[in-house]
């Protein structure tokens, strides 16, 4: 730990991104990678930004924050250990609850409410349930009340949490089971989330390493797909890769 850092925090540099309408997370997150250790970044925003705290944890960063008002927290983080950005899958979770921006959206203090929920849901210490259960008990939730876009998130981070292709095998037998066949073969196989589960399931096939796997769900399940984005798109995607169907007949 770097000795009374918070001493010197008001020299870190300053990122203000309270007006800012997109995902300001991965933005965040290309600053914090590029620093060195002993440098200190402060993040300030309307709601508590509690998703940032394990996400830059992940990368060697320390964190206080101030609530300098109703509608102002101050996150200070500083560097203290050097750690490789390409971090291995389970290391962090991908996907973070972008969804609170929207709440920003209507208040500042509906958003610093449901920031605070979803800690108490996703960041419980003591959790009697393990994450990766919650993920799967969120995912078959969001498939039983038809929230595909939920549901695809959900898988991506269980993959990330350790969820083997065999537990998704019987998840998914399970869905065809809980839902029947018409609704499996008109909803859930042609949704992104079936894509997401034989994309994983014909990679490990193919013996791709599950870091590699976990960079290409992300890269094709992120925020810039309308499938599993939690953002309004106002116009389609000119990258059809995203919507194209994973094939297992293409040997990849």
């Amino acid at each position: 730990m770097t000795k009374n850092w918070q001493d010197t925090r008001d020299s870190f540099q300053v990122v203000d991104v309270r007006k800012l309408t997109g995902n300001f997370l991965p933005m965040v997150l290309n600053k914090a990678t590029e620093m060195r250790v002993g440098e200190g970044i402060c993040v300030v925003q309307s709601f508590e930004p509690i998703p940032l705290y394990s996400a830059l944890a992940d990368l060697g960063f320390e964190h206080t924050t101030d609530r300098v008002s109703e509608t102002e927290y101050r996150a200070y983080f500083i560097k203290n250990e050097a750690r490789d950005a390409a971090a291995p899958a389970g290391m962090d979770v991908p996907l973070k609850p972008t969804a609170i921006l929207n709440f920003k959206r209507i208040d500042d203090e509906l958003a610093d409410i449901v920031v605070h929920f979803w800690e108490l849901i996703w960041g419980k210490g003591d959790s009697a349930i393990d994450q990766k259960t919650k993920y799967l008990l969120s995912l078959a939730n969001a498939v039983g009340a038809g929230r595909m876009r939920q549901a695809t998130r959900e898988l991506v981070k269980a993959y990330a949490d350790g969820v083997t292709v065999e537990e998704l095998d019987e998840l998914f037998a399970l869905f065809a089971w809980n839902h029947g066949p018409g609704t499996f073969a008109s909803q859930i196989g042609p949704s992104a989330l079936f894509g997401a589960y034989k994309l994983i399931k014909s990679r490990e096939q193919n013996d791709v390493s599950k870091e590699e796997i976990l960079r290409q769900l992300v890269e094709r399940f992120d925020e810039s797909n309308p499938a599993s984005s939690t953002f309004f798109k106002n116009k389609l995607r000119q990258d059809k890769q995203h919507d194209e169907p994973i094939s297992d007949s293409r040997g990849d």
